[in-house]
């Protein structure tokens, strides 16, 4: 059997836990050092299956207010796809007006999940 221990914090909340993660074989066995039942999960997702929500910017035209608007993965992503998703997100222009929630890409990068707007322009 193949044993390992990965250190982490947690960044589930603001007390940022230092975490140990054994794994057996790929598989986690424990999560040690976390406060609360999300650290736990976190550990457990983060050596497994890291996502994370990819946060940017993309130019609106058309808005007396601002030339560019906040967005964001509606929900996490896969974290090898954080890449692909800042590609799609290239050369997008929206046009005013723009309401927080407004799908800016739909799907993107093929991971199922949208890019919405977080304000308004």
């Amino acid at each position: 059997m193949a044993r390992e221990e990965r250190e982490l914090i947690c960044i589930n909340c603001p007390l940022g836990c230092p975490l140990v993660v054994t794994l057996e074989d790929g598989v986690v066995q424990s999560v040690a050092g976390n406060t609360c039942k999300r650290g736990d999960a976190y550990g457990r997702k983060e050596v497994t299956s890291p996502t994370r929500i990819v946060t940017s910017s993309v130019p609106v035209d058309g808005s007396a207010r601002d030339t560019m608007v906040s967005v964001k993965t509606a929900t996490d992503i896969p974290k090898d796809k954080i890449f692909d998703v800042m590609r799609a997100l290239e050369g997008v222009r929206l046009s005013a007006p723009v309401a927080i929630g407004d799908v800016v890409v739909a799907d993107v990068a093929g991971t199922g999940v949208d890019v919405v707007a977080t304000r308004r322009a």
